[in-house]
This record gives C-alpha cells, sequence and structure tokens, in this order.
C-alpha cells in the first residue's frame, strides 16, 4: 500500500509549490550572503581596531580582505591634499609596480576619480592603469580593477583597490553596499590615525616648550648670574683686590655647582615617563630622591581616590611639585617638608609646606632669589588654577594649589595616577 504522503508520480507538479520552493531558496541564499557580509564586516573592524601604526593597521586590513573576498592583490592610496594620491600600503603587487605607482595625479585614473567624486569603480582589467605606470600592473592581468572610497563623513581620504579574478557581480548583490560600508570603517580608522598623531606631534611641541622654559628658567639664569660675577673678577683682578677676587671665584664656584645640580635635575625629570607610572607614582620617586640628596623629611600623602588629569595637567603639576621643592632646597633651611594631594570630584587641592625660615618679603613682591615662585604662577595658570602663598619669617612657607579637571569616570579597570 502507498505512503499517502508520498507524491503520486503520475500527477503534475504544483506550480505553487515550486514557486514557494524557489522563493525559500532564493530568501536562504539572501540571508547566507548577508551573514558572510556581516562575517566581513566583522573581520574588517577588528582589524582594523588593533593597536599599531596607521600602516601596521592598513597591512592587516589588507591581509584580511583579500582573504575574505578572495583578491589577487589589494592596495590603499591617500589624497595627499596637493593634488595627487599616495600608495602607502599593498598586498600581492611586485616592487617595481609599487615604486612606478607610488604617487599619482587626481584626475587622470579611477583613482584618482572616486579620491575626488567619491562613488565606486570598476574597470576591466589593468590596461589603462599600466600606460600609466609605463609597465603591467601584474604578470597575468585581472578580471575587474576595483576603486571604493575610503571615507570619513562627507571627506573622501583616499581610496582602496581590488583585482579580481571574477566580476565583482558574481560576488552577490549585497557586495557594492559592503565594499563601501568597509570604505567608511576604513576612512575612520585612518581619521583617527591622523588625529592620533597629530595629538603626539602637538604632545612633542609642548614638551619642547616646557623644556625650554626649563632651561631658561633654571641654567638660562644661572650663567646670567655667573656672567655678572666673571665680570666683577675681572674688575677685582684689574685693580689688584686679591680679597675681593678669592670671594667672587667662590661664588662662581658655588654657582657652578648650582647651576651642574639644576642640570642634572633636568636631565632626571626629562627622562620620566608621567603617562607611563602615574603621577603619584612619579612624585613619590621625586620625593624620596629629594630626600636622599637633602637629608630633609618629607612626608608625601595621596589621598586622591583617583587620579583623572589630562597628561599636560600632570606634567604642569609634577613640575610645580619640583619648583616647590627646589626653592626649599636652596632657600629654606628646613628639616621637613609635607606635601598633600587630595580631590573631591573634579576639585584637587596641592598643598606643600615646610618648616624652614620663610621669606621676608610678601610672595606677591618676589625678588631675584625666588624667581621660582613666579614659575609657579605661571605653570598654574596653564593647568588652570589658583595658587596661595603664605609665609611668614621663621614660621616656614605654605603652598596650596587649587584647580579643577573633569570627573574621574573608572571602567570597572584601573583607576589613572
Amino acid at each position: 500500500m502507498p505512503d499517502p504522503a508520498s507524491p503520486n508520480p503520475g500527477a503534475k507538479a504544483d506550480p505553487g509549490a515550486r514557486r514557494d520552493r524557489a522563493g525559500l531558496q532564493a530568501h536562504t541564499v539572501r540571508l547566507a550572503r548577508k551573514t558572510q557580509s556581516l562575517d566581513i564586516l566583522y573581520a574588517i573592524a577588528t582589524s582594523l581596531s588593533q593597536p599599531g601604526s596607521l600602516e601596521q593597521l592598513l597591512e592587516g586590513f589588507l591581509d584580511t580582505f583579500i582573504e575574505l573576498v578572495d583578491a589577487r592583490a589589494a592596495s590603499v592610496r591617500l589624497a595627499t591634499g596637493d593634488g595627487h594620491t599616495r600608495l602607502i600600503a599593498s598586498r600581492g603587487l611586485a616592487p617595481e609596480v609599487l615604486e612606478r605607482d607610488r604617487l599619482m595625479p587626481l584626475g587622470h585614473c579611477p583613482c584618482g576619480l572616486a579620491a575626488t567624486e567619491g562613488g565606486l569603480r570598476v574597470q576591466s582589467g589593468t590596461a589603462p592603469c599600466a600606460k600609466l605606470i609605463g609597465g603591467p600592473m601584474l604578470e597575468r592581468d585581472c578580471t575587474e580593477f576595483v576603486v571604493v572610497p575610503a571615507q570619513y563623513q562627507d571627506r573622501v581620504l583616499g581610496v582602496y583597490n581590488l583585482f579580481l579574478d571574477r566580476p565583482l557581480a558574481a560576488m552577490g548583490e549585497d557586495m557594492h553596499d559592503l565594499l563601501i560600508s568597509v570604505g567608511r570603517h576604513l576612512g575612520l580608522a585612518i581619521e583617527k590615525a591622523r588625529l592620533e598623531g597629530e595629538a603626539r606631534r602637538l604632545a612633542i611641541m609642548e614638551e619642547r616648550n616646557i623644556i625650554g622654559n626649563e632651561l631658561h628658567d633654571s641654567l638660562a639664569q644661572s650663567l646670567v648670574g655667573m656672567r655678572l660675577q666673571l665680570k666683577i673678577l675681572g674688575e677685582a683682578l684689574a685693580r689688584k683686590d686679591f680679597g675681593a677676587a678669592r670671594y667672587e671665584v667662590n661664588g662662581l664656584r658655588r654657582a657652578m655647582t648650582q647651576a651642574n645640580a639644576d642640570l642634572r635635575d633636568l636631565l632626571t625629570n626629562y627622562r620620566l615617563k608621567i603617562d607611563e607610572a602615574g603621577l603619584a607614582q612619579m612624585v613619590a620617586h621625586l620625593v624620596e630622591r629629594f630626600s636622599r640628596e637633602t637629608g630633609i623629611a618629607v612626608f608625601f600623602q595621596n589621598e586622591c581616590r583617583a587620579l583623572a588629569l589630562t597628561r599636560a595637567q600632570e606634567i604642569q603639576l609634577f613640575f610645580i611639585i619640583q619648583e616647590a621643592l627646589t626653592n626649599i632646597r636652596k632657600h629654606s633651611s628646613a628639616h621637613n617638608v609635607r606635601i598633600l594631594l587630595n580631590n573631591e570630584e573634579d576639585l584637587y587641592t596641592v598643598l606643600i609646606e615646610d618648616d624652614g625660615l620663610g621669606m621676608t618679603a610678601a610672595p606677591e613682591d618676589i625678588p631675584v632669589e625666588h624667581a621660582g615662585l613666579a614659575i609657579m604662577r605661571e605653570r598654574t595658570a596653564k593647568l588652570p588654577g589658583q595658587i596661595v602663598i603664605e609665609s611668614e619669617p621663621g614660621e616656614g612657607t605654605r603652598i596650596v594649589l587649587i584647580f579643577n579637571a573633569p570627573p574621574v569616570h573608572t571602567t570597572g579597570g584601573e583607576e589613572r595616577g
């Protein structure tokens, strides 16, 4: 007896059933292609989010993308801003091709057109490119040469190229949109790398300015003083006043010793990696070295629950504390020093006090030998913040620094500082 569920071999196929099966099959294919597209986007986004230089990111991107779309070769070009595109990363192209194709004018090829006007462009083979560079791009030409803009928001930053052995249309109807999406991911990565490079450049410039200021504030002043002492020494020798000459020689010797100590401090401090060790740790190292070299007891209290300062603020704050300790060493004859760091959310307070001789003049009327106080005021203004200096003869000196920084945000991990 036949199975009632089995179709009748003699019966005609139902056209509706065939359409349903065909529709289901097409839907399954579309889902598979969308899944593949999402997998490709995820892999590309992952490769472009890895740490490293722009060149390293692009090399990883090309390695990943060539494998995912089965391209024979690929490259990335950036718009230079002076009417050219520059080849900055490639895979599968011979070294002599890279040299000839390094810099190309805009508007002379699909790459230049895509970089200026946007839009995905497909060219049959690379014969037009070979004419421009004076030689073949590949030993065996590809089927299609695809150019996709690398776009960030409304700006085209460059293009990426694919050398395909099968037509782009044969890779699925979603491939066009997928390549455009990949171009936007690539544009975001390029812009991010540009901004990070700009931030590094500005940080280097800022640190160079700080070094220049430190040299001016310490060694330059010492050299000016020694030049004056040399003049006085020469005058004393000219009139054969050997007692005055010996006095100036001793003064020069002390000034040179102090200048040498200042230089040693500068060299030591500029080797510090504040962004790696954290401000509190660097202040602790500074305090330990200061106590060891001077014999002055320093009590350092860090009562901040977390430090959320910018790198520029950390640098300024560190050098304010260092300048205060330098002044204490030079002028105070103190036996004890206390340094306190504290914060209440975004309000930071720094206290530096000693039990030394204090100052005979008001802190506002800063004499030449206390120029370090003016330096601290300048650095405080850059935080920006406020500094109060209190001192009485025989009662030591008290420095209170107050400034604001963004609130601390933690993500369940470590806290800076």
